[in-house]
């Protein structure tokens, strides 16, 4: 049986539900070297600001037992360089790129959409909304359901028509479900969740922080089940608005419990770090489990974890694989 594993992100088609993670891939010629990037969904490149940012300084990345802190700064070229030299390069590939773009206010997230806007090769425009507002004492974004919503609206303004626009939320606020509908109220097409919790690691040799920047984002398997709890309340919230769901995913039954909790794309991030073919590998995984489960159509499974129990769907024995139904669920 084959499985059909296309998926939709507002305005966008795309072939199948994998990409990556905004940061975690470089800016695709990094990957390029282990796989056709033009096998992805797509590709998220990492933020994007105005200017050039150098970040922030070493030591910028600890391991933890089940994850990885960062505090890398949103180091980038900005956004002149990106267009002349990184965009161009993605879209020969024939890559579909969703660009992650980055500021310290509404203004400089206003203007980084407004480059793209005439840019070839924009798939879609991913506002990474756990930026800190400096005009809000350095609340993020996300922080708060009308600051998310202000950034979203003054994005979808600048984007041109037919560009999905997906916000970018953080799981590290009081209510996820009421920033996730101001930022759909506000124009965004598709919501991305989660971005990376805020952590810290202190060296207890040293006595010191491990990052020089004290605190990080973690990211990996740890923050997994935080990521199916926002991507499966979210959802239930919003089932028309679709959901890229993010978090610690590594193989293809991570991204399909994030599918079954509600999404209708999954993007790998810290996996990558550990193996650059993580995403085709996760994406071949995946194809199998649905297969497995007698899914032929990726679409069938999104949000499936919210039917009522009872309802007949083939079940997995780990130990024999695809189980059949029982009596009763035949009769069902």
């Amino acid at each position: 049986m084959s499985v059909d594993l296309r998926t939709r992100i507002g305005a966008a088609s795309l072939p199948n539900p994998i990409m990556t993670a905004a940061g975690c891939a470089g800016i695709g010629r990094e990957l390029g070297r282990f796989f056709d990037v033009a096998k992805l969904g797509a590709f998220v490149t990492p933020s994007i600001t105005p200017e050039a940012r150098a970040g922030r300084p070493a030591p910028r990345l600890a391991e933890t037992p089940s994850g990885v802190l960062n505090s890398t700064g949103l180091q980038g070229p900005g956004i002149d360089a990106f267009l002349a030299r990184d965009l161009p390069w993605l879209d020969e590939q024939q890559a579909r790129t969703i660009v992650s773009i980055a500021g310290n206010s509404v203004e400089e997230y206003a203007e980084v959409a407004g480059r793209l806007a005439t840019a070839p090769g924009v798939t879609a425009v991913e506002i990474n909304t756990a930026c800190p507002n400096v005009e809000d004492r350095g609340l993020m974004f996300a922080a708060h359901p009308t600051a998310a919503a202000e950034v979203v609206r003054a994005v979808r303004a600048h984007t041109r028509r037919g560009v999905p626009v997906l916000a970018k939320l953080s799981a590290d606020v009081t209510d996820v479900v009421g920033v996730a509908m101001a930022c759909a109220d506000a124009g965004a097409d598709a919501l991305s969740m989660i971005n990376t919790l805020h952590g810290m690691a202190v060296d207890t040799s040293t006595f010191r922080p491990r990052l020089a920047g004290i605190t990080g984002g973690l990211s990996g398997p740890a923050i997994r089940p935080v990521a199916v709890r926002c991507v499966y309340q979210v959802h239930a919230a919003l089932p028309e608005v679709p959901i890229i769901g993010i978090g610690g995913v590594r193989t293809g039954l991570d991204a399909l419990e994030l599918v079954l909790a509600g999404a209708s794309a999954v993007a790998v991030g810290t996996a990558n770090i550990h193996d650059p073919s993580a995403c085709v590998r996760i994406l071949r995984e995946l194809d199998a489990a649905l297969r497995e489960r007698g899914i032929s159509h990726l679409a069938d499974a999104v949000g499936l974890a919210h039917k009522p129990a009872g309802t007949l769907m083939r079940r997995i024995d780990p130990n024999v694989g695809v189980a059949e139904p029982t009596e009763q669920e035949t009769l069902q």
